[in-house]
């Protein structure tokens, strides 16, 4: 009898769950239930799932309003009513246009006046499928209204959008919140009202006993409802089923592709390539998968025609038809990978592949998919009230002081110390945290359906420009609604960008085959720098934790790395394992520690679970399960299905399989917590073989072409580091930094034989439009001869000028700084005026006598510091405090647990956590001679030496070994004091 119910999806109005609503609705014994959200149906698909397990029939709708004024509620009569709510929501909120005062005409859906609008709408004449709707507080005024004519239109309005007063006061702060006001200001009209909740099914016909037409009325429109989206064992691919015209033409087609890429793979196929391609290919036919495989063929396919790179990972990596047809570059036949990873019996979500394009080019690449395919979205994700947020908009809604709310904020309080107000700040600040806040867009997932998108959802426009549905993964999945994953990195935009620096700046070098990978594994020189620690700039092995793992390892193959980018991540860490493997791979004589069954099963990697893969190795032949049973063991480790009765059931047959083996319930217990610890985090051995590759062809670059390696990386935004330190790595390998220069420099660094002149993006205070302006008439007319020539060509106000002075870019003039800075505030107008046209004379400059100016390094040191963010001399040059002592990096491996003093200049720093919870910092410098090394503040110290930004800190501490890496835990720290701008002398 409910048919205008909320769930907090009606963003910062509702109070509670699509979960609590159903969970409200079995106490209150009501059978049928309408969600109607404000403007948004994120809650639909879940609560029609959920709804069975509470025995409730559901049904869905739209409560269209204009913000909070309400005009109409719109009930889907079955599903082709719910895709006509949503196209019609979606027009209007994509095009930012208000809802009408009057709903149009709706085939499949009950449109449903509230009471007072349809008095103000005065309408004379009703639609079949219109209804004028009444709540209990309203029935009062019936009687007495022209209203009470349209006996058969009349149907129970009880709204729900709060449970108790303490929802009342929730929904009042989400309101405040939503309007920026303070609560003491919100409008009435802002709010729902005190009585819009539920009432129990017994009262709520009382309530109309006088009125049993209206209770008719609503039983019958109710009775005509059904929808059903085909959740659990019903649920079946809703993806876009035919990439042709048929099944079989799909089918076809992928043959063809694999016959076309075989030979391009395997130059000479043996028996185990075709078997593994006849299994695959009959699986993914029997599966119904074959025109997801065409689809990502299709985006691949366009996406080399364009010129663009593309790296295929995640477990779609485990198949050799997505590596015969190109959607990936890694071979499973000779990394032993399951395809049972990939796509088994027990799944019945399509395989996953995660496509990575550079950063410049994906946005092309799903404009593409959009034009190619009919019926496409972006996937949504909900942005979710963080604690501190919320607290400090509470806070500002209560009309706290700014101190009062950072210090609410950070927790910087004692409970007993708060005033009433500030209590309320916390304690419904814990109410409405996590609570939906917005509605954004998933970072990578795209839906290709086979219906329009509105049969599921309504849509939104984010600033991207592309229609994104509203509702996120997890509840995609349930539906049967697969998304494909279409991911931006830097790290393939370095590589094109560097062979594109290379054809310009060396002309002379032959076109180079960047996907020649087998040659890149095989060549010592580039393994060589992975074992060193020489792999800055390449993508995912530069950081010091990869580093420092790889030097553990002495990483110096494909195959090392592979094993380094999975051990590396949380879930191994996390169990003891990444300790264990080390041991096992630099002293074999440990090897034998390993249980022998997980040893025979994982030879490779020592019998320690190191990929996703291995999960599915030890479940099927430690445990007996099936390697189907074993992937939604794997899967379930996950999180998100971690509930889900599939995977229960195959935690407890993987139990049950061991002790019927006989094996002890410590050895159990000891593999179960093995798997339960990092199965969710570590990666497919597909995914870690797919990075693998990429890193080796940023390795191959960076090995023999390093200055354009590193300018393309310094144009990319960089990486794990700064751009002041990838440019100290340019300087490690030749590179000439050169300073912005009006001649020379773009808006990116331009490197020029060995010199890079960084770019004038660099320039913060520069605008963008002043650095249009000076390359265009650059480009156009040729070099700038002089600052009077500079000023007689460009529109340019003596900010902006000054700008470029002092960051030396006329420095081709041999002129000082200070006498260009004269000279330019004599030739310009100080105010800044100057004329927007073209002068059609050159005119005659003025010379100026100066007196004799003086400048200095330091000066520039701080002139660089303040316009770029980092000098170019390095910080050692400044620094102002005699350096006694100390030794350099390089010598730390002879004073292993000895007490040493070194002093660095810092890279990067941040802070990691305890297993108990407690803060401790690890840190990066290099020393005087570029070299690097890493200290730890653990958490006796960390709060005691903090670091303060980048400069030279003398560290003192004990020097670590751990397999051969060395590194610093620091006693204590100083940050060097450096000499002062002596213009502020």
């Amino acid at each position: 009898m409910y048919l205008n119910c909320h769930t907090y999806y009606s963003l910062r109005y509702g109070t509670f769950s699509e979960v609590q609503l159903l969970e409200l609705a079995k106490e209150h014994d009501i059978d049928t239930l309408v969600l109607t959200d404000i403007n948004n149906t994120s809650a639909c698909l879940n609560f029609v799932r959920k709804a069975k397990a509470y025995d409730i029939k559901p049904v869905i709708g739209i409560d269209f309003r204009n913000n909070a004024k309400q005009n109409f509620i719109g009930i889907a009569k079955n599903n082709e009513g719910f895709k006509a709510l949503n196209t019609f929501l979606s027009y209007h909120s994509e095009n930012r246009i208000n809802i009408p005062d009057v709903a149009p005409k709706f085939e499949n859906c009950y449109i449903v006046y509230p009471f007072e609008r349809a008095l103000e709408l005065e309408i004379e004449v009703y639609k079949d499928n219109e209804y004028i709707g009444v709540s209990v507080e309203e029935l009062r005024k019936l009687p007495f209204s022209r209203l009470h004519r349209f006996k058969d239109k009349l149907v129970v309005l009880q709204t729900v959008t709060i449970r108790t007063k303490k929802d009342f006061n929730a929904h009042r702060l989400l309101r405040a919140i939503d309007n920026n006001t303070l609560l003491s200001k919100l409008e009435k009209s802002q709010e729902c009202r005190l009585t819009d909740s539920m009432l129990s099914a017994e009262t709520l016909k009382k309530a109309f006993n006088d009125f049993p037409h209206i209770i008719t009325n609503t039983k019958n429109l109710l009775d005509r409802c059904s929808i059903s989206f085909g959740f659990g064992d019903k649920r079946i691919s809703q993806n876009l089923k035919c990439y042709t015209n048929s099944p079989e033409e799909d089918f076809e087609l992928l043959e063809l592709l694999c016959s076309q890429g075989l030979k391009k793979r395997y130059s000479n196929p043996n028996k185990t390539v075709l078997q593994r391609l006849k299994v695959e290919l009959d699986t993914i036919k029997s599966m119904t998968f074959v025109s997801f495989f065409l689809i990502n063929h299709d985006i691949v396919s366009y996406a080399k025609s364009q010129g663009y790179f593309h790296v295929g990972r995640g477990s779609g990596a485990n198949s050799i038809v997505a590596y015969i047809i190109g959607i990936t570059d890694v071979d499973p036949i000779e990394l032993d990978l399951y395809f049972e990873r990939f796509i088994n019996p027990f799944r019945a979500s399509p395989p996953d592949f995660d496509i990575d394009f550079s950063w410049k080019d994906r946005d092309d690449v799903t404009a593409y998919i959009f034009r190619r395919f009919k019926h496409t979205a972006l996937l949504a994700t909900y942005n979710t009230f963080k604690y501190r947020a919320v607290v400090r908009e509470l806070g500002k809604v209560f009309g706290l002081p700014k101190e009062e709310i950072d210090k609410l904020s950070k927790g910087h309080f004692q409970i007993s110390s708060l005033d009433d107000i500030s209590k309320l700040v916390l304690k419904y600040g814990k109410l409405i945290e996590g609570f939906p806040n917005y509605l954004s867009v998933h970072s990578a997932g795209i839906l290709i359906l086979d219906q329009p998108v509105h049969y599921y959802s309504a849509t939104n426009m984010p600033p991207k420009g592309f229609s994104t549905v509203q509702f996120d993964m997890i509840i995609a999945e349930d539906v049967g609604v697969f998304k494909f994953d279409i991911l931006g990195q830097r790290g393939l935009a370095k590589i094109k960008d560097a062979l594109k620096i290379i054809k310009e700046n060396r002309p002379e070098v032959p076109p180079i085959d960047i996907t020649n990978v087998e040659a890149f594994k095989k060549d010592k020189h580039i393994n060589k720098l992975l074992k060193t620690g020489g792999a800055i700039g390449a993508y995912y092995v530069e950081s010091p934790a990869m580093r420092g793992l790889m030097t553990q390892l002495q990483t110096q193959d494909y195959l090392g790395l592979v094993a380094a980018s999975s051990i590396i991540r949380p879930g191994v860490s996390g169990s003891g394992m990444k300790d264990e493997f080390i041991k096992r791979h630099r002293q074999p004589e440990r090897r034998k520690n390993a249980h022998p069954i997980l040893l025979k099963i994982m030879p490779e990697t020592y019998g320690v679970m190191v990929y996703q893969e291995d999960v599915l190795k030890v479940a099927n032949q430690f445990a007996d399960l099936t390697l189907g049973e074993a992937d939604v063991l794997r899967r379930g480790m996950s999180g998100k299905f971690r509930s889900r009765e599939e995977f229960v059931a195959v935690e407890q047959k993987f139990i049950d399989n061991c002790r019927h083996k006989g094996f002890s319930d410590d050895l159990i217990f000891e593999v179960w917590n093995q798997i339960k610890s990092f199965a969710g985090y570590a990666f497919a051995k597909g995914h870690s073989a797919s990075y693998a590759v990429e890193s080796y062809q940023s390795l191959f670059l960076k090995c023999y072409y390093p200055l354009e390696f590193m300018t393309a990386v310094l144009n990319n935004g960089g990486g794990f580091y700064s751009a002041e330190h990838y440019l100290h790595e340019a300087k490690m390998q030749g590179a000439n930094i050169c300073l912005p220069c009006i001649n020379n420099s773009d808006h990116p660094n331009r490197l020029i034989d060995t010199s890079i002149y960084l770019g004038f993006g660099y320039l913060r205070q520069l605008e963008r439009f002043t650095i249009q302006r000076l390359l265009t008439e650059r480009q156009l007319h040729g070099s700038y001869l002089s600052l009077d020539d500079f000023i007689d060509r460009v529109v340019i106000s003596i900010e902006q000028l000054t700008i470029l002075i002092r960051i030396d870019a006329f420095r081709f003039t041999k002129q000082l700084k200070t006498e260009l800075l004269w000279k330019a505030i004599f030739k310009l107008n100080a105010n800044g005026l100057k004329t927007q046209q073209s002068k059609l004379f050159k005119i005659e400059h003025k010379k100026y006598k100066l007196p004799k100016l003086n400048s200095n390094w330091v000066e520039d040191a701080y002139d660089e510091m303040e316009l770029l963010g980092f000098p170019l001399c390095h910080y050692f040059e400044l620094v102002n405090e005699e350096m006694q002592g100390g030794i350099l990096a390089s010598e730390m491996k002879n004073h292993i647990n000895k007490k040493i003093l070194i002093y660095g200049s810092l890279v990067i720093t941040r802070f990691n956590k305890t297993y108990k919870g407690k803060l401790m910092r690890l840190s990066t410098f290099i020393d005087q001679r570029g070299d690097y090394f890493d200290a730890v503040h653990f958490t006796d110290v960390v709060d005691k030496y903090p670091i303060h930004g980048l400069g030279v800190y003398a560290c003192f501490g004990n020097i670590t070994d751990r397999f051969d890496f060395y590194s610093m835990s620091v006693v204590w720290s100083k940050k060097l004091s450096i000499v002062k701008d002596p213009r502020n002398n």
